[in-house]
């Protein structure tokens, strides 16, 4: 089965679909990807810092999963972090984020993954502004932006709560 009835649809409270991809959807989404993108999004690698796109961006809008295109982070919760990758305080919707937990390299950390397609996105630390007090780490290659106003990304063709659009 491709999609889901909307019975069996997991919905976040933003009104998002949550389902995961098919394999099939998942192959073209995957395809899609560059050699970095696939190294951080699929291997849960980690791009240098201060080298991602996104790590000074000021613009106004939505970063979404560069894989599915799930709202991820509005960027009026992105702030300066001070550690060479895009930082932000809230996301979205806790719904679209998956937390688990990372022991590798010695640490004990929190890894952060579209709650989605399971895309690594970076990690969480306690360490944020108010007032979460959470910094989420981001690879910008996991990521696409949408300038304000603009449609947000239905790679998968389940469509946007009503009247979804970057803010």
């Amino acid at each position: 089965m491709d999609h889901p009835s909307a019975t069996e649809q997991k919905r976040s409270r933003a009104g998002f679909d949550l389902t995961p991809p098919s394999a099939e959807q998942l192959h073209a989404l995957v395809n899609n990807l560059d050699d970095e993108e696939r190294r951080v999004l699929l291997e849960h690698g980690t791009e240098r810092p201060f080298c991602g796109i996104f790590n000074d961006a000021k613009e106004k809008g939505t970063y979404c999963c560069r894989l599915c295109g799930l709202p991820l982070f509005h960027a009026g919760t992105k702030f300066e972090s001070g550690t060479g990758w895009p930082s932000f305080f809230d996301p979205i919707d806790r719904d679209h984020i998956a937390f688990v937990r990372d022991t590798s390299y010695g640490m004990i950390r929190t890894e952060i993954r579209c709650a989605r397609c399971e895309g690594h996105l970076g990690h969480v630390f306690p360490d944020g502004p108010p007032p979460t007090g959470e910094r989420y780490c981001m690879n910008s290659v996991s990521m696409r932006f949408v300038a304000e106003g603009d449609p947000l990304p239905d790679e998968l063709g389940r469509g946007a709560p009503e009247g979804e659009v970057a803010g």
